[in-house]
């Protein structure tokens, strides 16, 4: 049996409309935004958590996620009144980490000002690359300065943390641009970087027409010497492409790291959540906008669609989610948050073990060997 009270509760919110499609975008983003959208959407967001009641009541929320999309497309006021429309239907944490995810493009002080001001403590930041012919090699809408410039706000308007979105392995980049995009990002930053590779998803521009990549052997060089260059800067790889002062880390993405749950609002939101009697449901809302709102309008508002996970899925899930830090995490976290026995989870695993990939389980850590870090997909797959 699980106790929803002991595992975590976050909550996720996703905004999702963009000024533009990026071509290598394959989230549930959309453009045709206008500002007429934002009070119909918050109030569509607030009805969509009032008809989640039985999953959040009595349990706090740990973290806050607003994402998209583009969310800094929305005023402050709207940001405010979703936040505030939370706080009054349930408790939060009181060292609650709310996160806003911005565009360059998008970016204002007023605006930043009127986040910081509405509570959100964090911000992350889409700045992909300092370079202009990369960020137009993207189809991002904003140049290097932009995002010089985005960074400088962030400050200004009072933030003391917030998140660097990186990507690498460009079109036409070597690992000299690649690097200087980290040493600049980590001379702005204020102590994490996300820094990820760019891949070519079904479903997008870039799948169609796929832009031309360094080849595997750039690279890998592009990862080996950007890695030194962020653990020279004191920053620790945390998970697969999240690096971090200590103290910096994303709590919110931490949560699911540790197959915590979560609540998901919004077009497109999925979400986890543990039940008293030992079921774990997936939800997940409608994806087009138009079509999300237009099922706010019935009231009240009906649930998302569920799902249930049943073990061999917790299994698997479990091992995709926790793996992924570098650390690993407690074998005693899988029964506390799967409800199943701990000799289920090693015996899924034995394959895995058996190659050197995952310590043992005498270590009492379910953990990645460094060999096994190296080839986390290879790991994942022995679970699928």
């Amino acid at each position: 049996m699980i106790d929803p009270l002991a595992v975590p509760l976050s909550l996720y919110i996703h905004l999702p409309w963009c000024t533009r499609k990026c071509p290598y975008c394959d989230f549930n983003s959309h453009e045709g935004f206008s500002a007429a959208l934002q009070q119909p959407y918050v109030e569509a967001l607030l009805a969509d958590f009032d008809s989640q009641q039985e999953w959040w009541r009595d349990r706090p929320i740990a973290s806050i996620f607003i994402g998209g999309g583009t969310p800094s497309l929305f005023e402050g006021r709207w940001i405010s009144a979703l936040l505030e429309g939370i706080a009054a239907r349930t408790r939060l944490s009181s060292n609650i980490e709310i996160t806003l995810e911005s565009n360059p493009g998008s970016a204002e002080s007023a605006r930043f000002a009127a986040y910081h001001a509405a509570g959100v403590n964090r911000l992350s930041i889409g700045v992909q690359s300092f370079h202009d012919d990369a960020l137009q090699a993207l189809g991002r809408i904003h140049s290097g300065d932009e995002a010089r410039r985005t960074l400088a706000l962030a400050s200004d308007a009072g933030f003391t943390r917030w998140n660097i979105d990186l990507m690498h392995g460009l079109p036409g980049q070597d690992s000299e641009s690649a690097q200087a995009d980290l040493i600049e990002a980590l001379g702005r930053s204020a102590g994490h970087v996300s820094w990820y590779q760019l891949t070519i998803e079904r479903n997008t521009r870039f799948w169609s027409i796929p832009p031309a990549l360094p080849d595997d052997s750039a690279l890998a060089t592009i990862q080996e010497t950007g890695e030194a260059v962020l653990c020279d800067a004191g920053l620790h790889q945390y998970e697969v492409s999240a690096f971090a002062m200590a103290g910096e880390e994303s709590q919110h993405n931490l949560n699911y790291w540790r197959f915590g749950d979560y609540i998901g609002l919004g077009a497109g939101a999925h979400g986890k959540v543990s039940l008293p009697d030992g079921v774990i449901t997936r939800t997940q809302r409608t994806r087009t906008p138009a079509d999300y709102l237009a099922l706010a309008a019935t009231s009240p508002m009906p649930p998302p669609q569920e799902t249930t996970l049943q073990t061999p899925d917790r299994i698997t899930e479990f091992a995709m989610n926790t793996l992924r830090l570098k650390s690993g995490v407690p074998l005693t976290l899988f029964k506390q948050t799967t409800g199943a026995e701990v000799e289920q989870l090693v015996a899924a695993a034995e394959v895995a073990i058996s190659r050197g990939w995952l310590e043992p389980p005498s270590q009492g850590q379910f953990v990645t060997t460094p060999l096994g870090y190296r080839f986390l997909d290879s790991v994942i797959a022995t679970f699928l």
